[in-house]
């Protein structure tokens, strides 16, 4: 196979990175527009988007009213402070740990792969072409090592700015829902812009700029860059692991705390000032929903991408050095920044959002609208950057594939992560039945609703498996492999536009938190509360495109690393494949169990430190004193760094033990087990978590008679609600998104250590 790309390699070299710099402009550009909503009290005087856009004037809802109580303007900008403050606080402590995380492993690396030759600094015969010569061991095992600090700086960076620009733009949110509820969406959602296209443009500029300083040490061995190249996946979600644990664990701990008393035991609102727990619920928002989400799917973008070269290293394009071929998932990729960009313009210039019932709405035609356009973008990338006809390594020989198969290899996962989006969305939204339904079921108690809900989320597991084995059938009949990366890089094509939907979520949630703290008009609430109904919804969406995107890239690196570790076939007969697949289909229970344990139990203590607060402190509950928020926060703070460690280690040391001490086909074993017994986990803790939270947010909206039958507020219905959205969240953001790193996770560091275990590892069948 001599033929090449349509694209020259010159044009490819310029293209991918402009398209990332015009990413990060873009995402700048957003900020620039947010930072011009000023929190001061000449708020009147700014605007986000000009004029009168979104069908509003710049009065205030205090003008319409007849006050004029600037201070309010002033409480916000406090509490956006100390938000901000903890949330900065709480990530600089866990990244110190991490960071000794980082240090050791990244020694680990190095002496693991060194050691696989010895140490050795001799070239030798390339894997899959004996007549030439491939870089040492000890080169790859320096590069793997330095691609996992670089992957693991960026995940922690993405995670770090995603948190920073959502304290940035809360208070900013409930401030321009004075003016109306499409002023206050703008605002959200450009903020949630601005992380998406920062994220996804410098994950691929990093990659890209590391891709091409290797090749000036690596020269025409492909094979040994792109396998050094795998440290950086390993990296991003071996950060976005403990970003995801340790801030769901401090999210859900602050959360349950604060529900539990203030709305259960002392019948107070949500987000109330005197409930002592607000604050570190506020900012485990943050550092759960964002900066974890963050380092989620930068990880899930790194390692597909990562599978995708590694496996084409081996094919058509690495024998025949077709550069731009061989950097289809980067083009893929560059063309996904530039249709988020157009997509996100539809939310905020070309469309006016005049009415709470056109929220929902504008943020489900982002994803169709982005799906819509990537499915031209992939087929314009497929025509210039693919050659007509190419092989692709599978498992021992070459497949011949044309370049229309992998344009629908890419288009079936972008179409499924739409399918699952959809699917997720009807199971989670309160304008369908299943969560009307759990709502109902709230008549008769706690404990219904908990049995609804839960049939609710095993029921909504069925169309995304379906959906992802689809994906994995079709991209693996035409690509092997390689077919199921890039759809899953087609899954994750439209990143931008899911990251600024999913961080939207919670910049909503705090702006409600904020107006109810300041002591705001009812009717901001009521704009702010519309405004994170959809938001709730989103994030369930985008958890599910997590999830589904983490089952198809899970997979190409397990396919990956069969390869790599020279294991013809998985037969699951044998015994040291089915007690892989035992203890694989284990541990995302095992996992699951660590990490709901953790939250209640820093459940525990904030529930007996707010009741003590409300016992103690005189005039708390009247609003005559101030409660004492920086305990709660320490709590939250103390129990996720504490807490994280032990499902952090479970996943990281479960490969390097199996590998080590039972060999490859053990492993293959335990990595099919957690995959396919995580993603059904995984799908179902989130989607039921999501169901309860909206079941008790649709009886306290109460904008229907059935929903005004259930509550009010504090009604015994509502009280049985908020017990199943407890239960709930620890499942929807802790356990649930955390599943989709363990999958992932175990199979990439799998595909990094394959070299030591294929050549020293299954030491305990060697003397049995």
């Amino acid at each position: 196979m001599v033929a090449s790309a349509f694209l020259p390699e010159l044009w490819t070299e310029i293209l991918i990175p402009v398209c990332a710099v015009i990413g990060i402009a873009f995402s700048l550009f957003q900020w620039f527009i947010v930072s011009r909503v000023r929190v001061s009290a000449d708020q009147g005087a700014s605007s986000s988007s000009g004029g009168a856009k979104n069908g509003y004037e710049d009065s205030l809802i205090e003008e319409e009213e007849g006050v004029n109580d600037q201070s309010v303007v002033a409480k916000c900008a406090e509490i956006q402070t100390a938000i901000s403050e903890g949330a900065t606080s709480f990530l600089f402590t866990e990244y110190r740990y991490v960071g000794v995380f980082m240090v050791i492993f990244a020694g680990i690396i190095f002496v693991f792969l060194g050691s696989v030759e010895g140490f050795s600094t001799k070239n030798k015969p390339c894997t899959y072409d004996e007549t030439k010569t491939c870089k040492p061991a000890l080169a790859t095992a320096a590069f793997s090592t330095i691609a996992f600090v670089l992957g693991a700086v960026t995940s922690v960076l993405s995670g770090f700015l995603g948190m920073k620009i959502a304290t940035y733009a809360n208070a900013r949110t409930t401030l321009e829902a004075r003016k109306g509820v499409g002023k206050a969406f703008i605002v959200a959602f450009r903020s949630g812009a601005v992380m998406g296209f920062l994220l996804a443009a410098s994950g691929l500029l990093v990659l890209y700029i590391t891709i091409n300083v290797f090749k000036i040490y690596y020269g025409d061995d492909w094979e040994g860059l792109f396998e050094a190249i795998t440290g950086y996946g390993l990296g991003g979600s071996s950060m976005a692991l403990f970003g995801r644990v340790g801030g769901g664990i401090y999210t859900k701990a602050a959360d349950v705390g604060a529900d539990l008393v203030g709305k259960i035991e002392r019948n107070i609102p949500e987000d109330d000032p005197r409930n002592p727990a607000v604050i570190a619920d506020n900012v485990g928002d943050n550092v759960g929903d964002i900066a974890g989400m963050g380092s989620d799917l930068f990880g899930s973008y790194a390692e597909a991408s990562c599978a995708a070269l590694v496996v084409a290293s081996i094919s058509s394009f690495g024998i025949n050095h077709d550069f731009t071929a061989m950097c289809y998932p980067l083009l893929i990729s560059s063309m996904g920044i530039l249709v988020c960009l157009i997509t996100t313009l539809f939310a905020t210039d070309f469309f006016e959002i005049k009415a709470v019932k056109e929220i929902e709405p504008a943020l489900k035609n982002q994803l169709i609208i982005s799906t819509v356009i990537m499915t031209v973008g992939i087929a314009v990338v497929s025509y210039v950057g693919l050659p007509s006809s190419f092989t692709i390594f599978n498992f021992g020989t070459q497949k011949v594939v044309q370049n229309w198969q992998l344009f629908l290899c890419v288009c079936v996962g972008l179409w499924a992560g739409l399918i699952i989006g959809f699917v997720t969305e009807y199971y989670t939204s309160n304008a369908y039945s299943p969560v009307q339904d759990v709502a109902d079921s709230c008549r008769t108690g706690a404990a219904t609703n908990v049995i609804f809900g839960l049939a609710l989320g095993y029921k909504s597991v069925i169309i995304p498996i379906f959906a992802i084995a689809v994906s994995i059938f079709v991209s693996f009949s035409f690509a092997a492999m390689y077919g199921v990366a890039v759809a899953a890089l087609g899954m994750l094509s439209t990143i931008a536009t899911g990251l600024a939907i999913d961080a939207y979520g919670p910049i909503s949630d705090n702006a409600g938190g904020i107006a109810e703290m300041a002591g705001m008009s009812h009717r901001i609430r009521e704009r702010t509360d519309a405004l994170d109904a959809a938001g709730n919804t989103t994030a369930a969406i985008g958890k599910g495109f997590a999830i589904g995107s983490a089952a198809l890239v899970s997979l190409a690196l397990f396919g990956a690393f069969v390869s790599r570790a020279g294991v013809h076939t998985v037969d699951v007969l044998t015994p040291k494949v089915i007690i892989g697949l035992l203890v694989g289909a284990m541990l995302p229970y095992w996992f699951s169990a660590m990490t709901m344990k953790s939250v209640g139990s820093a459940a525990l203590k904030m529930v007996e430190e707010v009741r003590r607060q409300f016992n103690t402190i005189p005039g708390l509950m009247e609003g005559t004193a101030k409660p004492d928020y920086a305990t709660c926060v320490k709590i939250s703070t103390d129990a996720s760094i504490k807490e994280m460690i032990p499902p952090g280690c479970l996943v990281m040391l479960t490969p390097l033990i199996v590998g080590f001490f039972f060999g490859v086909e053990t492993l293959s074993g335990v990595l099919a087990g957690s995959l396919v017994s995580g993603v059904q986990i995984a799908i179902s803790a989130s989607n039921t978590g999501g169901a309860w939270d909206n079941a008790k947010k649709y009886i306290e909206a109460g904008v229907s008679e059935h929903a005004k039958s259930l509550g009010p507020k504090g009604s015994e219905p509502h009280k049985a609600a908020v017990i199943g959205d407890t239960i709930g969240d620890p499942l929807k953001d802790t356990s649930g998104p955390s599943l989709n790193i363990l999958i992932k996770l175990m199979a990439v560091e799998s595909l990094v250590f394959a070299p030591f275990f294929a050549t020293h590892g299954g030491i305990l069948f060697k003397y049995l």
